[in-house]
């Protein structure tokens, strides 16, 4: 059974906040659900509804459409945004975790791995819609926790 504050929303209501904690969501590809959902909740998928990306910290819930909802327990991999343990990963397409991140920034390494990670992705490498459970390139992750050094939660944190 659902609890309230996630319950799915009525048909026809605005879904691009989060009923958790009116957190703003973006939209996520039918590919990335497809992706990163283990085999039981995918059985539960209706592919055609769309589903949106929760980056609240308090609220498990990692995607939603009107009628369903998708936990972070649903999904193969842990989501940089709702987890704060070092060895979560930050750049899914390169293995590049928030304690490795840490490192890199306390040596004077974090503009190198940035420099890196941006090749990459110019030359078309990275696979963000099928690896990172956001559905999008997760530079922009790297760049807050390398800037910060390494240090910050990520985004959302509750007061």
């Amino acid at each position: 059974m659902e609890d309230l504050c996630c319950a799915p929303l009525p048909q026809g209501q605005d879904v691009t906040l989060c009923k958790c904690r009116g957190s703003r969501s973006h939209g996520v590809a039918l590919i990335t659900l497809k992706a990163l959902l283990t085999p039981a909740a995918l059985a539960r998928l209706n592919p055609e509804e769309a589903f949106r990306f929760c980056p609240e910290l308090a609220c498990d819930v990692v995607y939603f459409s009107p009628t369903l909802t998708f936990r972070a327990s649903d999904l193969k991999v842990p989501v940089f945004q709702k987890e704060r343990t070092p060895e979560v990963p930050v750049c899914y397409c390169f293995g590049h975790t928030r304690a490795g991140l840490r490192r890199a920034a306390a040596s004077g390494e974090g503009h190198a791995l940035e420099a890196s990670i941006r090749g990459h992705v110019r030359a078309g490498r990275c696979g963000c819609e099928v690896n990172n459970p956001q559905g999008r390139c997760c530079l922009g992750n790297v760049v807050t926790v390398l800037r910060a050094g390494g240090v910050q939660e990520p985004a959302h944190a509750p007061a």
